[in-house]
């Protein structure tokens, strides 16, 4: 996936913020926020390093969990029209809306 950044197995999105000319990292899955800044890649590699570090030990100091966990449910708000032809869509193949849905979000994020 592009602008993901791994850091000790925590994934965190990347941007360029040109306002404040420097990259932006940002952890995504914690139960906080934890993000970094940096002028290059690589210096964004170390401050997502110490970033993450402390929000950890801050999570384990107060006896916080850090992961957020996710339920698999979530409400999308769609045009009435591509509801509809999402709905015939699913019918045509013969599954659920539910799965045309899961399966087109498997498609996407495997790209």
């Amino acid at each position: 996936m592009n602008n993901v950044m791994i850091i000790n197995g925590y994934r965190a999105v990347v941007q360029y913020d040109p306002e404040i000319e420097k990259f932006r990292g940002e952890f995504t899955g914690l139960n906080g926020g934890a993000d970094f800044y940096a002028e290059s890649v690589e210096d964004l590699r170390k401050e997502g390093e110490i970033s993450l570090r402390v929000f950890l030990e801050t999570c384990r100091d107060k006896g916080i969990e850090p992961t957020r966990r996710f339920s698999g449910k979530f409400q999308v708000r769609v045009p009435e029209m591509v509801h509809k032809q999402a709905v015939e869509a699913a019918r045509a193949r013969g599954v659920s809306l539910n799965q045309l849905v899961a399966e087109a979000l498997e498609h996407e994020l495997s790209a």
